[in-house]
């Protein structure tokens, strides 16, 4: 199959097309670096032309609020209308676990919208619904710091490599569209704070992880089960000793 990769220069979307085409896939990585822009349309109806499947991994570039819902409202119904025009069958979307529950946070806002532009459009789609990466803790961690100190809620969390999250994405792409949503995540649960400390432990990074009930997520303040899966959630095989390991 033709599989067309949105944000496949990525992080995740790198690793998805290197999947794909091991698998016998021809999986094209489109993004601003390869001549594919979504929000302005370029070239994404010329990438999508014989396609079969397109997944859309692509992340804003800016997570204020009103960046976050421009970047996913124009991105997604520039995408929906190509594909749509294309005659592509399968629409694939990675989202995150718990999207429905922070209505507080901007960038969960637009993910929800997103989501619902991708089961309103009338064409077959599969969506991912992703935890926390394990590569992203950094970045968690800096949004929380102040001075030396990293203030984050105790809540837990399911943390996962972004290997299991590429390969989860896959799979959903070489399959039959579900028209519904697949939950992925890690094999352990932490609180937020114990994983973040974890990280910067390991990579000796001097700040102090801070555990804060009432710190705020990306704009919410979280329950402790607001960024868990459900119970069918497909489990990821990579611990989180292992991936340090690797780093």
């Amino acid at each position: 199959m033709k599989i067309v990769v949105i944000g496949g220069t990525g992080l995740i979307g790198s690793k998805v097309v290197t999947r794909l085409g091991e698998h016998g896939h021809q999986a094209v990585a489109a993004a601003p670096n390869t001549g594919v822009n979504t929000l302005t349309g370029e070239g994404v109806k010329e990438v999508l032309q014989g396609a079969d499947v397109v997944i859309d991994v692509s992340n804003s570039p800016s997570f204020a609020d009103d960046d976050v819902m421009k970047f996913f409202r124009t991105s997604t119904t520039n995408l929906l209308d190509a594909a749509g025009g294309a005659g592509v069958g399968h629409y694939v979307a990675l989202s995150i676990v718990g999207t429905d529950r922070l209505p507080e946070s901007g960038y969960f806002r637009a993910k929800v919208m997103q989501e619902e532009l991708i089961k309103g459009s009338g064409l077959p789609y599969s969506l991912v619904h992703a935890t926390q990466f394990f590569e992203f803790a950094g970045g968690i961690a800096d949004s929380a710091t102040t001075g030396s100190e990293v203030r984050l809620s105790g809540a837990s969390v399911q943390p996962m490599a972004a290997n299991d999250v590429a390969a989860a994405v896959g799979r959903a792409a070489a399959g039959a569209p579900s028209n519904g949503t697949v939950e992925v995540a890690g094999p352990e649960v932490f609180g937020l704070d114990q994983w973040i400390r974890t990280v910067l432990i390991a990579r000796s990074d001097p700040r102090e992880v801070v555990t804060d009930p009432q710190s705020r997520y990306f704009g919410a303040v979280l329950k402790l089960d607001s960024l868990l899966p459900g119970r069918d959630a497909q489990i990821a095989q990579t611990h989180l000793s292992e991936w340090l390991a690797r780093q």
